[in-house]
Parts: C-alpha cells; sequence; structure tokens
C-alpha cells in the first residue's frame, strides 16, 4: 500500500508520528544533496500525488482520513523546510530539525487555524490538504524561530 508508505502506516500507536520522524533523514538528504528549496518540494510533490493517488481507495477500505495513509505527513513534513537554510553544523541542523518536526506535529494534531476544517474536504484532497497547511504554518513559525530567535 503506497499510502502506507512502506507500512509505516501499519505500525501501532501514532503512526502519523513515527511517519513525520521517518521523513526527516530523507528531507535532510534531499535539502543537503538536491537543493535547499528543490529538495524539500520534490518530497513533497512526489508524496502528496502518493496521497492523492491511493486515498481514496484506502479511505473506501478504513473509513475516512485512515491513520494508515501516513504519505500526508510525509507531504506536510517535507513542506515545512521549504526555504529553510541548511548548514554543515549539525548542531544548527538538529536544532532546526527538531524544532520543525515538533511544530509540524503540534498544528497536525491540534489542527488550529481552520485546519480541521480543512480535513473535512472530501476524498484525497481531504487527506492530504491537513497535512499540507500544518506544513505551511509549522514552515512560518520554524522561520521566525530561525531568523528572529537563533
Amino acid at each position: 500500500m503506497a499510502g502506507s508508505v512502506f507500512y509505516i502506516g501499519f505500525l501501532p500507536k501514532f503512526p502519523g508520528t513515527w511517519a513525520s520522524l521517518a521523513s526527516l533523514p530523507l528531507i535532510y538528504l534531499a535539502s543537503l544533496y538536491i537543493h535547499p528549496l528543490f529538495g524539500p518540494l520534490l518530497l513533497a510533490v512526489i508524496f502528496s500525488l502518493t496521497t492523492l493517488l491511493s486515498a481514496n481507495g484506502i479511505e473506501k477500505r478504513l473509513g475516512p482520513d485512515p491513520a494508515e495513509c501516513v504519505s500526508d505527513e510525509f507531504a506536510g513534513q517535507a513542506i515545512v523546510f521549504l526555504f529553510i537554510p541548511i548548514y554543515t553544523s549539525w548542531e544548527y541542523n538538529l536544532l532546526v530539525f527538531v524544532s520543525g518536526f515538533i511544530l509540524f506535529r503540534l498544528f497536525d494534531i491540534l489542527k488550529p487555524l481552520g485546519i480541521g476544517a480543512i480535513q473535512n474536504t472530501e476524498g484525497g484532497w481531504g487527506v492530504l490538504l491537513d497535512d499540507i497547511v500544518a506544513g505551511m504554518y509549522a514552515q512560518m513559525c520554524l522561520l521566525f524561530i530561525i531568523f528572529v530567535i537563533l
């Protein structure tokens, strides 16, 4: 099942959190070796398409926005790191990636600022869009932290 991303969606307890965590090494490597913008963007597009193509079938079998479909978490987590500078300092990178992970999970779980309403969109778009918007909110907060606090 493509939407479960190598069956991460079937891990017991908190599959969305496990998926977001599993996406971080991919995002880091894509940022470092492809490009800080195009690497995460490429991953966001790939996992968004995976979600849109697989979500309707998964929803028919498992119900609306099933926890087993985690490709949307991969897409949303990648959105967080668009435009985020990656440096050679592992301390900086670790702080940025941990902060981005925590921010994304907070927005994805709590669904503030209209994210919950977006999730009610029908089909694959409803599965995907709440994570994309959560990623955008988390990215804005992360950019604030990087450029104002750090």
